[in-house]
C-alpha cells in the first residue's frame, strides 16, 4: 500500500483457518461516512459503439471490426466525408469503394453542404435506417460547424442509443469528444465536438506528431477529463464499457495531475484493454478533493457492529452471531449478492445459509441497476433492515451498483440505528474506506485509480482477503 498515505491501516484477512474481524460500536469518536460523488457515471459505459482511428492507413482488422459492429453482411453503412475539402467534388465512388468491397447490405454517402440541410428530414433519413456511420478524415471543424446541434447529430446519438456503430479516422476520431482539439500544437484551439465518448478528449496522429504536450494542456484545462492520444494505423473500439486496441501502433490514455498525483500515461498496445468507467471516475476523482487525505479518521465504528470476513467457508457459530447482532431471528436481514458476475444464480447461497441457522426474515437484493437499486420496494427493504450482507466476487460490482444512491446512504443508516454489516471476500474489502483490488480489469491490480473508494463503514482502513493465500 505504498501510495496510501502513512498512517492508513491495511486489514488482511486469513481463510484457512477462516478468520472474522468484529467491530462493534464504539462512541468514543465520531465517524461520518465520505460524501459519494454527486454527478453520475452509468457504469455501463456508452451504448452502442466508437471505432476511433488515429488516420493514416486505416488497417484491414479494424475497417472489419467496424462492419462486423454495425452487423456484417447485414450492415447499413454511411459515410460522412464533410471534413474532407474535396467532399463536394469527389465521385461518391471514391467514399464507397472501401466499404462495399465487405459485402454489406448497403452504403450511402450522406454529405451537407449546411447546417440548414442537416435539419432537414429528408436528409436524415439515411441515418434513422443505419446500423453504421463513418467520418472521414480532413477537418474536425467542418464536421462539427455542420453537424453539432442538429437533426444530424440527434439521429446520429439515437443511432448509438439503438447499438449501432460510429466511426471515423483522424478528424473523425477527434469529433467524437464534447471538448474537441481543433487545431495548433502545442498551445491548441478547442472547440464543441459530439459528446459520444464521455468526459474524454480524442487527439489522433498522436505520437507522430508530437501531441502529447498540447493534450495535457486541454486536460489541465478542462478538469475531470482524461485525454486518448490515438496513433495513426491505429484504432480505439469502445463498446459499452470495454475499449480496446487494434491495428499497429499504440493509444496513449492521459491522466493529469492531481493536488496529491503526477500526471500519467498509459500506452495500449493492440490487443490490450481499458475500462471507460474506470478512466472517468479516475478524472473525476483527480479533478475533486484529493483521495486518500493525508490524514485517515479513526479506525472507529460510532453505532452498531461489522463483520468482516477473510474468504472461503464462515467460522462455525459465525451466522448466529450475525443474527443475533441483527436483532434476533425475527430481524429483517438483506443479502446483496451484487458482487458476482450475471446471471444471478436462481438461489444464492449465503441466503439459504442464513435461513437455515434460523433467521426467519432473510430477502435477497439482486438489483443491479441504478433504477433497480433505487425502486420504491428495494429502499424499503434497506429502511427495514437490521442486517446487511455483502456477498464475495469482485467489489467494483457493489461500486457500480450503489455509490451515489440513496441506498448508500440507508446502508450507514443500518449502523447508526445499532444494526450489523457483514461480507466475506469483496463483502470484507467494500466495508472498508480505502477499496483495494479494485479494478474491473482483474484482482491483480492493489490499487485502482477510479474505484479506490469503498463505503467506509470502517473509516481510516483499507481491507484485503485471502490473505496470505
Amino acid at each position: 500500500m505504498r501510495a496510501v498515505k502513512i498512517g492508513w491501516v491495511l486489514v488482511g484477512l486469513l481463510f484457512v483457518p477462516v478468520a472474522e474481524v468484529w467491530l462493534q460500536a464504539s462512541r468514543s469518536e465520531a465517524a461520518t461516512s465520505p460524501t459519494a460523488p454527486q454527478e453520475w457515471i452509468d457504469p455501463a459505459g456508452i451504448r452502442g459503439a466508437l471505432v476511433l482511428c488515429g488516420g493514416g492507413r486505416l488497417p484491414d482488422v479494424v475497417r472489419d471490426r467496424f462492419v462486423e459492429l454495425a452487423g456484417g453482411t447485414k450492415a447499413r453503412l454511411v459515410v460522412i466525408p464533410t471534413a474532407d475539402v474535396t467532399a463536394d467534388k469527389r465521385s461518391h465512388d471514391h467514399w464507397l469503394a472501401p466499404w462495399r468491397s465487405r459485402n454489406v447490405e448497403s452504403v450511402t454517402v450522406l454529405h451537407a453542404t449546411s447546417r440548414r440541410q442537416a435539419n432537414e428530414a429528408r436528409f436524415v433519413e439515411p441515418l434513422r435506417r443505419a446500423t453504421g456511420v463513418w467520418f472521414t478524415g480532413g477537418s474536425q471543424e467542418r464536421i462539427t460547424r455542420t453537424y453539432v446541434g442538429t437533426a444530424a447529430e440527434k439521429e446520429l446519438a439515437a443511432l448509438l442509443d439503438r447499438g449501432g456503430v460510429i466511426g471515423g479516422t483522424s478528424a473523425g476520431a477527434a469529433a467524437m469528444s464534447r471538448v474537441m482539439i481543433v487545431s495548433v500544437n502545442p498551445h491548441p484551439r478547442v472547440g464543441t465536438g459530439f459528446d459520444f465518448l464521455p468526459d474524454a478528449v480524442v487527439d489522433q496522429h498522436f505520437r507522430q506528431r508530437r501531441r502529447r504536450t498540447r493534450l495535457f494542456e486541454v486536460l489541465q484545462k478542462h478538469p475531470g477529463r482524461f485525454g486518448v492520444g490515438i496513433d495513426e494505423g491505429t484504432a480505439l473500439v469502445v463498446h459499452g464499457r470495454r475499449m480496446q486496441v487494434l491495428g499497429d501502433a499504440v493509444v496513449t490514455v492521459c491522466l493529469d495531475a492531481s493536488a496529491n498525483r503526477p500526471r500519467r500515461t498509459i500506452e495500449l498496445k493492440p490487443g490490450s484493454r481499458a475500462d471507460l468507467t474506470a478512466l472517468r471516475r479516475a478524472a473525476r476523482a483527480r479533478a475533486g478533493p484529493p483521495f486518500p487525505p493525508s490524514q485517515p479518521r479513526p479506525p472507529v465504528v460510532r453505532n452498531g457492529s461489522l463483520v468482516i470476513v477473510g474468504g472461503g467457508g464462515l467460522p462455525r457459530g459465525l451466522l448466529r452471531r450475525f443474527i443475533d447482532l441483527a436483532g434476533g431471528p425475527d430481524s429483517p436481514i438483506v443479502v446483496l449478492p451484487t458482487a458476482m458476475p450475471d446471471p444471478l444464480p436462481k438461489r444464492i447461497g449465503e441466503a439459504e445459509m442464513f435461513r437455515r441457522a434460523g433467521a426467519r426474515r432473510v430477502r435477497v437484493l439482486r438489483a443491479r441497476t441504478r433504477t433497480e437499486v433505487e425502486s420504491p420496494e428495494s429502499l424499503r427493504l434497506l429502511r427495514q433492515a437490521r442486517g446487511i450482507w455483502f456477498g464475495g466476487g469482485r467489489q467494483w460490482r457493489f461500486v457500480d451498483a450503489y455509490e451515489g444512491t440513496e441506498a448508500y446512504d440507508l446502508f450507514h443508516a443500518v449502523l447508526e440505528r445499532g444494526g450489523v454489516i457483514g461480507g466475506s471476500s469483496a463483502g470484507a474489502s467494500i466495508q472498508a474506506e480505502y477499496l483495494v483490488r479494485g479494478s474491473p480489469l482483474g484482482n491483480r491490480l492493489m490499487m485502482a485509480e477510479g474505484y479506490e473508494r469503498g463505503f467506509a463503514f470502517l473509516p481510516g482502513v483499507a481491507i484485503d482477503q485471502h490473505f496470505s493465500q
